[in-house]
């Protein structure tokens, strides 16, 4: 169950990512920092690091620069640790 939470969360981070890098350049309403901080902290760091990446997205913002990839090796940790 864990497992899948985990999945469900780093996807949607993935995709929370990339719908704020479009309505960014579109100059929509975005999605608040808060958001995105709280889909990672609740188990989606990968997904939104790599959603940072893949999408050039929050790049310049040292929080998130250094936040979300040090969340996500945390995270990864202790899902490992959860497997073993």
């Amino acid at each position: 169950m864990i497992l899948v939470g985990f999945l469900v969360m780093n996807i949607a981070g993935l995709l929370i990512m990339g719908e704020d890098k479009k309505r960014a350049k579109k100059h929509q309403y975005r999605i608040s920092e808060q958001t995105l901080w709280l889909v990672a902290l609740f188990g989606g760091a990968i997904g939104t690091t790599a959603g940072m990446q893949l999408y050039r997205h929050k790049t310049k913002h040292l929080s998130f620069k250094i936040g979300f990839p040090l969340l996500a090796v945390v995270e990864a940790v202790l899902l490992i640790m959860y497997l073993k």
